[in-house]
């Protein structure tokens, strides 16, 4: 399905192809020889830009999303496997991102690089060119540090310097009832859907 959200159409190359039942919405372009598999769903909330370069593959339930604070850029020749996570941030081209992995808000994957299955690379996070993350590790912050799935110690020590409340929602990890806070905004944010419009393109 193909939807414009807050005045944006999506614009999709001829030359790529869209799977029937995977959404695109917002102002996102997808350039030639990509391909959006089955299920997958490319959201650019209302300001969020998602530009996809050529002969990418968004492989099935894959999520791409941006946002105002966060736009998304995705080089040519990348891979993005089923079910993985990508939003608000730069992966430059020929990235192997495989199944299940997440990129989230401000990161950036160097050239080439290789995100291993159910891999994260987290909140600000910059992978040099042809960094690979391993199975179910973590990599995190600039200069990046990897960290295996039992560091959660020490991860949440990093993220805490990194402020994923401030980073990705704008609030203070200190504001008293934050998690109302944050559903009260990304509910009236998302809200917005209710006006999205069934695109001809």
């Amino acid at each position: 399905m193909i939807l414009s959200h807050a005045g944006k159409a999506p614009r999709i190359d001829p030359a790529a192809w869209v799977a029937p039942d995977a959404t695109i919405c917002g102002d996102v372009e997808i350039a030639a020889g990509s391909r959006v598999l089955h299920g997958a769903r490319i959201i650019g909330e209302a300001g969020g830009t998602i530009r996809i370069g050529r002969n990418v593959i968004v492989m099935e339930n894959a999520v791409v999303r941006a946002g105002p604070r966060h736009p998304c850029q995705i080089g040519d020749h990348c891979l993005i496997g089923p079910h993985a996570h990508v939003t608000g941030c730069t992966i430059e081209e020929q990235v192997f991102i495989a199944t299940g992995a997440s990129i989230f808000h401000g990161a950036h994957v160097g050239k080439g690089s290789v995100i291993r299955v159910d891999g994260i690379v987290h909140l600000k996070t910059r992978l040099e060119p042809g960094a690979v993350v391993p199975i179910k590790w973590i990599a995190l912050g600039n200069p990046v540090q990897m960290f295996p799935p039992e560091k959660h110690d020490k991860v949440s020590a990093v993220l805490r310097e990194l402020n994923f409340s401030m980073t990705v929602y704008g609030i203070d990890p200190a504001t008293p009832n934050r998690m109302m806070e944050v559903t009260k905004r990304l509910s009236a944010a998302l809200g917005t859907h209710v006006s999205d419009l069934t695109s001809d393109n």
